[in-house]
């Protein structure tokens, strides 16, 4: 029997990840100082919604925490595993780090799915993680009724080399290292089954390479792109910095078909909640529905966001001073 493992889950990916204004509303209070002496100094928590958690150890090293995990987003078993793995250990890159070891997390419907699915999906975790030269050791698993896999990452950098969200400041350009699209043709695959090659490829690289670029070139101030699309991450790091990012719109770059499943009504419903949270605070009359819903996609294992440049990843546009308006985003 084969089995489609994106029908047994409401949503998909980074797709079904709770709206970022809600989620802003569930975790406003959990910023407070512990009342307690903590083990090294919490260099980026909650403030502003960074990838990661970050505590310096000492002058040299801080220690990256993490984790992510989501429903499929693909049928295949071993695609997913990759995919997931790939999209955790991202946290990490987007924080300048390099992940060092991580456990799994597994949540399965064990009396609807086959464990040797599981297997294959716990396989494409451990080869992503091997060729990240990352331990992958253990982990947790339930019994629940939607499947779910990922990844808790531990990575280490440098303290005082991080990339955060609100170190970007008017003048840099914007970079982004992976094209858009992805949500749209994840709900397109979920839809009909059709497999698309270059999205899979795009979501199971690694941002190991432009993280590295990115810290060796001088670079502070970065996101990755996943569930909260390139309009949401782009808000929270204009905000979290002080400053109004412009996009270029002819310049960002998508996968192939993702602007023809669009028109043929292939949206996460994610990338629409998306859109609809950051429009307040942006300028997005010079482009029409359709391109802005792209440029909110949910992303899943998508790029890094960089406010500065790298090789091999498109200029999208600049930050500058913050609007008189308060606008975080303008696209032009």
């Amino acid at each position: 029997m084969a089995y489609r493992l994106t029908q047994y889950a409401h949503g998909g990916g980074c797709a079904c990840k709770i709206p970022p204004g809600e989620l802003e509303e569930v975790v406003s209070g959990l910023t407070a100082a512990p009342p307690f002496e903590a083990a090294g100094e919490l260099l980026v928590g909650l403030d502003d919604g960074d990838d990661a958690a970050a505590v310096r150890l000492d002058g040299e090293r801080a220690v990256i925490a993490t984790t992510d995990f989501f429903t499929p987003v693909v049928d295949d078993p071993y695609d997913w595993g990759r995919i997931a793995a790939a999209n955790a250990l991202s946290d990490v890159y987007a924080m300048g780090g390099q992940p060092l070891v991580a456990v799994n997390l597994l949540c399965w419907p064990r009396e609807t799915l086959p464990f040797e699915l599981a297997a294959e999906t716990l396989r494409g975790g451990l080869d992503v993680c091997g060729g990240a030269g990352c331990h992958l050791a253990g982990g947790h698993s339930v019994d629940d009724p939607e499947p779910k896999y990922g990844l808790a990452v531990t990575g280490t950098a440098h303290p005082d080399r991080l990339l955060r969200n609100d170190t970007g400041r008017a003048g840099l350009p914007l970079s982004l290292t992976k094209p858009l699209g992805l949500g749209v043709l994840n709900a397109r695959h979920k839809a009909t089954a059709e497999r698309f090659e270059e999205a899979i490829e795009v979501m199971t690289t690694l941002n190991d390479t432009a993280s590295r670029a990115a810290v060796a070139a001088g670079i502070t101030c970065a996101t990755d792109v996943t569930g909260f699309g390139l309009l949401g991450h782009l808000h929270k790091l204009a905000r979290a910095s002080g400053v109004t990012a412009v996009v270029d719109a002819a310049a960002v770059p998508y996968v192939a078909g993702a602007r023809e499943s669009l028109r043929e009504g292939f949206v996460p419903g994610g990338s629409r909640r998306n859109l609809d949270w950051v429009r307040p605070h942006a300028e997005l009359s010079r482009v029409d529905e359709d391109t802005a819903l792209l440029l909110a996609d949910a992303q899943t294992s998508g790029g890094l966001l960089l406010a500065g440049e790298v090789p091999g990843a498109p200029v999208i546009g600049e930050l500058v001073p913050r609007r008189d308006d308060g606008r975080t985003v303008v696209v032009r």
